[in-house]
């Protein structure tokens, strides 16, 4: 298959013009929508979209409990699914929840998070990853300014910028706790990366990425170009949906405030994985969903 985005091949970077739609579906059908006009308006011009009001205040509760559960059930245990701190053995990020816990599961099919996301990606959809990440008080690290896009096209093999992300905030989200920022209107752009990627190298980049992180130049470019950078604060039970190719990263929590979400990637069935770009190995399944994707699908309003 054609690399209509290719990145990690020399020692350079270049800013390539986006290839694909923001929205999938087509706009005449806006009508049929579950989000407003302007909200679908709001996506495409910045490549995401906040929404505060989709879960109860129990709901959110429920959530908040269960994520502390699953960390406290995951002290001592030795997985490759459980991150930790470069620097300590504090917990990161854990992967695959929507697969290995049954709560976790339940929330990745709510309908209507499923007919949100069918709408902006014009089809049905599965869950590529799932994880939560959990960013405590005093020390939570930081996550460098990267596309998720890029790391799938080069290491998972995705095709086109067909996929959303929903991070939904399990903590009070401030200006100041190491929240996630996104550049406006980066989904256009596609910055291809210097370096040559070696095999495992989720082993490392899961901690700390390092490959796949734009230069100063192309950040600075995204942003003079988008209007700045946004910081998304909010209640938790706030949804953010951004877009694959949006750039985003979040700085360290040095506060006593945590800043814990749960982020899971829905990619269309119309734009399963073929083989990593890079030209390596794939990575593990409870990081790229490949095998267990393959003639499923979640139901939706495309099913």
């Amino acid at each position: 298959m054609q690399d209509l985005y290719p990145s990690r091949k020399n020692d350079t970077f270049k800013i390539l013009d986006r290839k694909d739609p923001v929205i999938h579906t087509d706009r005449s059908k806006d009508d049929q929508a579950p989000i407003s006009k302007e909200q679908l308006d709001s996506y495409e011009k910045n490549g995401f979209l906040q929404v505060t009001d989709l879960f109860s205040d129990d709901e959110v509760a429920d959530m908040q409990k269960a994520i502390f559960e699953l960390q406290d059930a995951t002290k001592g245990v030795e997985s490759e699914k459980v991150i930790r701190e470069p620097e300590s053995e504090d917990i990161r990020s854990i992967f695959h929840v929507h697969h290995d816990d049954n709560y976790f599961q339940k929330v990745a099919n709510d309908q209507r998070i499923l007919d949100i996301v069918n709408h902006l990606l014009g089809s049905d959809v599965y869950v590529h990853q799932s994880r939560i990440n959990y960013k405590p008080g005093f020390k939570g690290k930081e996550f460098d300014w990267h596309s998720d896009f890029e790391t799938w096209h080069v290491e998972d093999g995705m095709p086109r910028m067909r996929a959303v992300s929903v991070s939904i905030a399990l903590s009070d989200n401030y200006t100041f706790n190491g929240p996630l920022m996104l550049i406006p209107g980066s989904q256009n752009y596609y910055i291809s990366c210097a370096g040559e990627t070696p095999d495992d190298n989720y082993k490392e980049s899961l901690k700390k990425q390092k490959l796949g992180v734009p230069d100063e130049d192309s950040l600075r470019f995204l942003a003079e170009t988008g209007g700045g950078i946004s910081v998304p604060t909010g209640k938790a039970g706030s949804i953010t949906l951004f877009e694959s190719n949006t750039m985003h990263g979040s700085t360290s929590n040095m506060t006593p405030y945590p800043r814990n979400n749960l982020f899971m990637v829905y990619n269309s069935v119309e734009n399963r994985l073929v083989d990593p770009y890079s030209g390596g190995k794939p990575r593990p399944e409870y990081i790229a969903v490949r095998e267990s994707g393959v003639g499923a699908h979640l139901s939706g309003s495309y099913s």
